[in-house]
């Protein structure tokens, strides 16, 4: 697995400290080689800069917002904008989203789904996927 998808709205949007361990997380993904992408169902727009932020900031590679690409989580092609961002297939990719629904059409569409319930439970599995060390 090169490449790490996660949704925004019910994941990275939680409290300071589990941001902050997000951020840590990326970190260390970016620091083993793995692509990281933010793929959101938001419309877009300035309501969205707290998301385009993680891109601005350096924290992940590329923030995808479904108004912006014309296509939303669970489609098939939101998948594939995101993979395409970092330039791997989707089936080198993996996605942590709260809804099963996308997490089962990621999977359908190739890619490992992880869904996630909370932090600490989604990153023994990310960890695991990308083989990085660490305490987050």
């Amino acid at each position: 697995m090169r490449g790490l998808i996660v949704d925004y709205v019910g994941v990275l949007d939680g409290n300071e400290e589990d941001q902050r361990r997000w951020r840590e997380l990326f970190a260390a993904a970016k620091k083993n080689g793995v692509g990281t992408a933010i793929l959101s169902n938001d419309a877009g727009g300035p309501s969205a800069e707290p998301i385009r932020e993680w891109e601005y900031r350096g924290i992940v590679d590329a923030v995808l917002l479904s108004g912006e690409i014309g296509a939303e989580k669970p489609e098939t092609a939101a998948f594939q904008a995101a993979a395409d961002s970092m330039g791997l297939p989707m089936n080198d990719c993996v996605l942590v989203d709260d809804s099963i629904l996308n997490v089962r059409a990621a999977v359908e569409a190739g890619l490992v789904g992880v869904y996630y319930q909370q932090f600490d439970r989604a990153v023994v599995e990310i960890t695991g996927l990308f083989d990085i060390e660490g305490e987050f």
